[in-house]
């Protein structure tokens, strides 16, 4: 009977939450063309172009490694999507597998309460209150005001933000934790098992949910152990750490976080000596007020839980918001989070308000006057929640015709004109200009993946020179043909580049809509991404470090167009290989303007030849003289062969342990 509860209810559940937002089944795209959910959608399509698995990713920042741009799951479950059921879009696609998610996310809360706190009722409420409450609303006043209609902050996170991963992510969170319950009060392999791929599946989807994982996990292994006193239970919670990386190692390698680690200096404040502190103190405080309140007691192991949840999530966010709290990461991107523990706890406090009133009040009356004092708590809860349930539908406002943005616009007349040329792009463009195309552009879709730190600079010094001859530098250096502006009056949402106008003095214009939407092209010797340098000269050239020093920018792109007046070609093989022909004279090399990555390995004549990072990050190849012909591979690093060994041999343990769990009745 229990069994068929769980399945009723939870069908229940989703279909309430599908119900509020029904429209976002069926959307393709949302008028929100300033959101982020742009460059998930662009990575979905290219990798259904280019399926089933591309290393490399050219178009992006000279390139970078596939795997480095995001976490696999949302990309390759949107991608499937699309290439495999008739006529959807990316955009549908993605839409489509955030929407069930979120709904599952609900169902979700309703499970962590049921199968942790063992009540029905309690599942219920709780998974309501996410799904229409956010408690964040109280305490933080500009993210309150910054929402429509009040709506609630996981929905809005999703719509306004675009930040679809981790909405998936925080949504199977709470099933990865009641598994890892089941599996860490007793053995149970098949638990075990799931634990494993559910923690796996939240890393896959987003590292914001990643974070979350890494502060709750260890708040329910200290509730585990001090409610339960198992010596085992570290050996199994090893397991679950152990069997969770093993099916993430095929992507997620030491390089994978290195790389991330850096970009995220990009986008994040670095982390202070105070907030670490104040973690440790808040840790040892939780520790010792816990050991008094629960230990051996295995009926509080779930308000030992929800309190040790609520307390890390508050710290986190709350302590960002008032006193510049931060460890890692961007605290404020974990205030969905934050609304869900802040009511897992409320919910255990009014079941305990309704069941355990204090001895005072333990009459009939006292009794009846507790539950009233709940039913009234709910009551002003739920009550501002009526503002968006009235209008449920409103945030999901849906954009009918595309075609009609200067986002879809400029890359249908790039792609139909200057489809191999790589270009700046800003803004809301800059977003969506792969959504639709393979474009090579000198940013990318967001700061993620980013190997070479030195074209980045780039990009954001052609967007803010005053100096067009210093900006120019910096494109001729990198390749770049032509560049997008926008004027005040453009429809794009961003307007990054100030006087747009500015590159008319040494750039001539090839576009103009008389909407605000100019594009210039670059003036290069060679429109090709490959050129011949005499090679002691250009070696002679200083590596750019973090000085940012603009002579050896003007030193590199003279090189580039001023150099040997010999042609030389790129030609791409797919996405992980190039040849370059050219006729070298001795004493000269190659180069070719694309990210350096040490998995690149160049062969003339089947023959292997040197490949080696230049001043700017881009790979300078010591090809033999006459007329020569390399091709550049991209073959795969030692790691990513040792984590596709680590995540098949995870996946037979998971198959394993799930055997184990069937064949040995719990």
């Amino acid at each position: 009977m229990t069994k068929k509860t769980y399945l009723l209810d939870s069908l229940l559940i989703f279909a309430l939450a599908a119900v509020l937002i029904w429209p976002l089944f069926q959307v393709k795209y949302v008028d929100n063309w300033a959101s982020i959910e742009s460059t998930f959608i662009a990575d979905a399509r290219f990798l259904k172009q280019h399926w089933p698995h591309p290393n490399w990713q050219p178009l992006w920042y000279g390139g970078t490694r596939f795997d480095f741009v995001y976490p696999p799951a949302l990309r390759y479950g949107t991608a499937v999507l699309a290439k495999y059921y008739p006529r959807m879009t990316e955009a549908r696609a993605y839409h489509l597998y955030t929407a069930f998610f979120y709904c599952l996310g609900i169902v979700g809360v309703y499970v962590f309460v049921r199968v942790i706190g063992a009540r029905r009722y309690s599942g219920w409420l709780a998974a309501v209150a996410c799904a229409v409450i956010s408690p964040c609303f109280l305490f933080l006043a500009d993210i309150r005001h910054d929402s429509y209609i009040l709506t609630p902050q996981r929905l809005g996170v999703l719509l306004r933000y675009g930040e679809g991963p981790h909405m998936t992510s925080l949504a199977i969170l709470p099933f990865a934790m009641a598994a890892s319950f089941r599996a860490l009060s007793a053995w149970r392999p098949a638990a075990l098992a799931g634990a494993g791929l559910l923690c796996a599946l939240v890393v896959s989807n987003n590292f914001y949910g990643a974070t979350s994982l890494a502060i709750w996990f260890p708040i329910l292994m200290w509730s585990v152990w001090i409610t339960h006193l198992d010596r085992w239970m570290l050996v199994r919670a090893v397991g679950i750490v152990a069997l969770a990386y093993g099916l993430t190692a095929f992507w997620l390698t030491p390089s994978y976080l290195e790389v991330t680690m850096n970009n995220l200096k990009l986008v994040a404040a670095p982390g202070n000596a105070r907030s670490v502190w104040a973690t440790l103190v808040v840790w040892m405080a939780y520790i010792l007020a816990s050991d008094r309140f629960a230990r051996g007691r295995q009926d509080r192991i779930y308000p030992t839980l929800v309190w040790g949840t609520f307390l890390f999530f508050s710290l986190n966010v709350l302590g960002h918001f008032f006193y510049n709290f931060r460890v890692i990461g961007e605290p404020g991107r974990m205030v969905p989070e934050f609304d869900m523990a802040f009511l897992l706890l409320g919910v255990e406090g009014l079941h305990w308000l309704g069941s355990k009133p204090a001895a005072a009040v333990r009459s009939f009356r006292g009794s009846r006057y507790a539950l009233a004092l709940c039913a009234v708590v709910v009551l002003v809860s739920f009550w501002p929640s009526k503002k968006y349930l009235r209008r449920a539908y409103e945030p999901i406002r849906t954009y009918a015709n595309h075609q009609d943005r200067v986002e879809y616009k400029l890359s249908e007349w790039m792609w139909l004109n200057h489809p191999q040329s790589r270009a700046v792009v800003t803004g809301s463009v800059r977003f969506w200009y792969d959504a639709w195309f393979d474009l090579p552009h000198m940013g990318g879709g967001s700061e993620q993946g980013l190997i070479n730190q030195r074209i980045n600079l780039g990009f954001v010094r052609v967007m803010s020179e005053d100096s067009v001859e210093r900006a120019l530098q910096w494109m001729q250096a990198y390749g770049t043909d032509f560049v997008v502006a926008h004027e005040p009056k453009s429809q794009e949402i961003y307007k990054d580049i100030p006087n747009p106008r500015k590159y008319a003095a040494l750039l001539s214009q090839v576009y103009d809509d008389g909407e605000g939407n100019l594009i210039y092209q670059v003036p290069r010797r060679y429109s090709s991404l490959a050129r011949v340098v005499d090679t002691k000269s250009f070696t002679a050239i200083p590596t750019l470090g973090g000085n940012e020093n603009q002579d050896i920018v003007a030193a590199y792109a003279q090189a580039m167009e001023n150099g040997p007046a010999t042609p030389a070609s790129i030609t791409w093989e797919g996405t992980d290989a190039f040849r370059l022909r050219a006729r070298l004279e001795p004493g000269q090399s190659l180069v070719a303007m694309v990210t350096f990555d040490p998995a690149f390995h160049a062969y003339a004549n089947g023959q292997p030849v040197p490949v080696r990072s230049d001043a700017l990050g881009q790979m300078h190849i010591l090809a033999p003289p006459g007329d020569t012909e390399v091709r550049v591979v991209f073959e795969l690093p030692k790691q990513n062969i040792a984590g596709r060994a680590l995540t098949l041999l995870s996946l037979f343990t998971v198959a394993g342990l799930f055997y184990l769990g069937r064949r040995k009745p719990e």
